[in-house]
């Protein structure tokens, strides 16, 4: 619930900053300069790349959540079970441990989302976000495409 709230406060925050900004451009186009027009043309974008980039990334979280939820259904989502460091981070050695397992079976059923997924939770255990979304993107495709 609490992700839910904060979700809604950042959306709140990016539309006051979206109508804040907007009008702001929209005024320096009316300013009748090249310079002016330029610059609130600029502005008045920014707002509009932002709701898309954080469109896209509410989409990821809810499709991500839903793979999530039909793994756990299912008895198949890994337990989080890793040993951890004082700082809460996994210990590296037993997440590498995992991840070399977890992409093994990727590679050997490569259009398996549920084996993409895992093998994101490994690579997010390992510290490597980037190659995590990737993975659960990839996850996420081999549903759009195939289904569950």
């Amino acid at each position: 619930m609490r992700t839910k709230v904060a979700i809604a406060v950042m959306l709140v925050a990016l539309a006051f900053y979206a109508v804040l900004v907007g009008a702001k451009g929209v005024a320096m186009i009316g300013s009748g300069s090249a310079a002016g027009i330029a610059l609130g043309v600029g502005v008045v974008i920014l707002p509009v790349v932002g709701s898309l980039l954080v469109w896209r990334e509410l989409q990821f979280g809810q499709q991500s959540a839903r793979l999530a939820a039909v793994l756990e259904a299912e008895g198949g989502l890994p337990l989080d079970d890793l040993p951890r460091r004082p700082s809460g981070r996994v210990d590296r050695a037993a997440a590498d441990s995992v991840f070399t397992a977890r992409k093994a079976d990727a590679e050997a059923d490569p259009d398996n989302w549920r084996t993409w997924y895992r093998l994101g939770l490994a690579y997010d255990d390992a510290g490597d976000r980037a190659r995590a979304r990737a993975a659960v993107r990839r996850a996420i495709g081999l549903v759009s495409s195939h289904g569950t």
